[in-house]
């Protein structure tokens, strides 16, 4: 595998640097309208959309380019690349492949210049994260679909002004995967109710969502009645190579470090103990491996070939690792671990113990553990079917 970087690429590389240290002041200094600022300068250098294509409004980018700036975002601790993360990562290039050219019009500038936020409307109650069971039903009346159900664990629904969402339109099929029609839903449609699932760190990230009798205009399917499926297994394999997440990783390391660092434990430095050091030593090997198959993922996408069920595996390993680091920081420091923000004692101002607090955000997002375990067994290693 060739690491290096070609004199193009490096360019680009330092042309980011370059704008970070002009226009990423520290974060005890910028001013309120910063967001707003950032957002309009990022959207001018045609990083927001950066791999989609120039005819949509996306700069062609690469996706070595892409994986740099990515990368470079993420160690400079910048804000994101736009406000619709699933907007960008996969309704944005699924209304690109499968919408007209009116929704082309109406979506994608919103999109690119964060004027909307996108949820995602996937997992139901009784089916969790087996994606083509769902029952939530569309019935056509006239000129719209009538819809009825609800969904759980929905991302971002309670400040989300749109919802990409699936919905059976026809169940007399053989397989659970035919059926499947793609809606988009604006969130303020009369007969949708967003109910906030509230975590034990008091965050709201999540929330289930109620149909009844919503009506939603045939226009605003994505793609034909019936072809949901492929319009969702379309778009989500824009999701890449993980190498951000990676970054953001090894970020969480170095605090972790440092809380170790500054740590006593039996009266000595933390950093001393065997234990701890075999810890940390374990936290990296994993993000390392993390980061070499990210770029193996990388790899294949330039050479053209189509990401399957090896992503998986990262998505694994990153569940399990945030909580093992959370845990092991809590723990490290005894009660003192356990306090929030505002408590007497709260550590690194109570952001390790809200994390570990935060869980079901990691576990849940992307497809339970259970649901990588079994991806990787079946199609990876061909066991059989759970």
């Amino acid at each position: 595998m060739d690491f290096d970087y070609t004199p193009e690429e490096q360019a680009f590389r330092e042309e980011v640097r370059s704008f970070l240290k002009d226009n990423l002041p520290p974060k005890g200094e910028r001013p309120k309208d910063f967001l707003k600022t950032w957002l309009e300068q990022v959207r001018e250098k045609g990083w927001v959309g950066f791999s989609w294509p120039k005819e949509f409004g996306g700069s062609d980018g690469g996706l070595i380019e892409q994986t740099i700036l990515r990368e470079e975002m993420a160690l400079a601790k910048a804000p994101p690349l736009g406000t619709s993360f699933m907007g960008l990562a996969w309704v944005g290039p699924g209304i690109m492949q499968y919408g007209t050219e009116a929704q082309k019009q109406k979506f994608i500038p919103d999109i690119l210049d964060s004027k909307v936020t996108w949820c995602t409307g996937y997992s139901e109650p009784n089916h969790g994260s087996d994606l083509a069971a769902i029952q939530c039903k569309a019935v056509k009346d006239g000129d719209h679909y009538v819809v009825n159900g609800q969904k759980i664990w929905t991302t971002g629904a309670p400040w989300s002004q749109w919802i990409i969402l699936l919905v059976r339109t026809d169940f007399e099929v053989e397989s659970k995967h035919d059926g499947i029609t793609c809606l988009l839903v604006p969130m303020d449609s009369e007969g949708l109710e967003v109910r906030p699932i509230e975590n034990m760190a008091g965050d709201k990230h999540f929330a289930e969502i109620f149909f009844t009798d919503v009506r939603v205009p045939i226009d605003n399917r994505l793609g034909d009645e019936g072809e949901g499926w492929n319009v969702t297994v379309s778009a989500l394999a824009n999701e890449r190579s993980s190498i951000g997440e990676v970054t953001q990783m090894f970020e969480k390391l170095d605090n972790l470090k440092e809380l170790v660092r500054s740590t006593r434990k039996q009266g000595k430095p933390a950093s001393e103990d065997p234990d701890v050091r075999r810890t940390i030593a374990r936290f990296e090997m994993k993000i390392a491996a993390m980061k070499y198959n990210g770029l193996r993922y990388l790899t294949k996408q330039i050479k053209g070939e189509p990401l399957t069920s090896e992503t998986s595996v990262n998505k694994l390993h990153r569940a399990s690792l945030e909580i093992e680091m959370d845990d092991f920081a809590v723990a490290l420091n005894g009660e003192a671990g356990l306090q929030l923000s505002g408590g007497e004692a709260a550590i690194d101002g109570g952001t390790w113990s809200k994390s570990a607090l935060n869980w079901p955000n990691v576990v849940i997002g992307g497809g339970t553990p259970n649901i990588q375990k079994n991806i990787i067994a079946e199609r990876i290693l061909g066991q059989p079917k759970d």
